[in-house]
């Protein structure tokens, strides 16, 4: 499997990441047989880093991840990054990130991770993150500068979700080493740029950004939580964006689906080829409910790239915005 370096940090990752997340739930609520099964066959397939958080699961992902790699010879085992959320209220960020971090490394049966990353939704909005806890002194990047140097973690990120001015100017600030962009067929705005009117969080530049600045970049909701992949509902369909209610988002996905007709494979693969084909995205966050999502998915790496012709009608189809 292709593997690249993760921008600045320069480890490598594979294009395809194992995510441990709540939507694809394959950690999280399949038997230990099939997870067992999974991660060996990522393993096999060539995927070398699993992404997992503190609160996938309240913290059952972690778990699940330490058991199974715990079972592997040391060198056989993928990297593995995790992430964390912070109260604005609590104040004392490094002591907030230190406890969660601490508890994860204790669940991931670690003693530090080669990547920790915020998970707060960034902006002025419930339940999100004012950019100034961010940015200020003694907030969250100055917190994680002192997680770093205490050896818990080498490298630094966050969730890029939220206000997208937001989310730009802590890219700009050179303080961080990777970030998680949402990007995938229906709103694939980080890395096209959009002109007038979107039905969503506009994130456009924000790729860009990321390689102006040597961001390593992990895409995130490649299927769109589901809706991409499959027309049938999972009751796992948790928008993480503004306006993306499961209706119209899969009167959208069905716009696209009918762009990418005449390509070969499924419309998991062919939602997951588009996001491979991204370059300024070094890894693809792909969730998993059964084995056979991931040998579609590593399938996936071996079909050729989206024709000129379609990437044409899909842009087209993103300038009306899907009117």
């Amino acid at each position: 499997m292709k593997q690249c370096s993760l921008g600045r940090t320069g480890l490598q990752i594979s294009e395809l990441v194992f995510g441990g997340g709540f939507v694809g739930g394959i950690l999280l609520h399949a038997s230990d047989e099939t997870r067992h099964d999974a991660i060996q066959l990522a393993i096999q397939s060539g995927v070398n880093w699993i992404d997992t958080a503190a609160s996938y699961g309240n913290g059952q992902s972690e778990e699940v991840v330490g058991g199974l790699l715990s079972e592997l010879p040391e060198k056989e085992r993928p990297q593995v990054s995790t992430k964390f959320r912070v109260d604005p209220k609590g104040d004392d960020y490094t002591g907030q990130i230190r406890r969660s971090l601490d508890q994860s490394l204790r669940r991931l049966q670690m003693t530090s991770v080669p990547l920790v990353q915020l998970h707060n939704q960034l902006g002025n909005g419930h339940q999100q993150l004012p950019l100034n806890e961010v940015m200020r002194s003694d907030g969250v990047l100055d917190a994680l500068d002192r997680i770093r140097a205490e050896g818990l973690t080498d490298f630094v990120g966050f969730t890029a979700l939220g206000d997208a001015d937001a989310c730009r100017a802590v890219i700009q600030s050179d303080r961080v080493d990777t970030a998680q962009v949402y990007y995938n067929l229906i709103n694939p705005s980080a890395g096209f740029d959009i002109e007038g009117h979107w039905h969503s969080d506009n994130y456009t530049g924000l790729l860009k950004a990321c390689q102006q600045f040597n961001v390593g970049v992990l895409g995130i909701r490649v299927y769109a939580a589901g809706i991409l992949a499959s027309r049938v509902q999972h009751g796992r369909e948790i928008p993480v964006t503004r306006n993306s209610d499961y209706d119209s988002e899969l009167k959208r996905a069905d716009m696209a689906r009918e762009v990418l007709a005449e390509m070969d494979g499924s419309d998991a693969q062919k939602a997951l080829r588009f996001v491979l084909d991204q370059d300024a995205i070094h890894g693809a966050v792909i969730g998993l409910a059964e084995l056979s999502h991931l040998q579609e998915a590593v399938q996936a790496t071996q079909m050729g790239s989206l024709s000129r012709s379609v990437t044409e009608m899909l842009k087209d189809l993103w300038s009306r915005d899907y009117r």
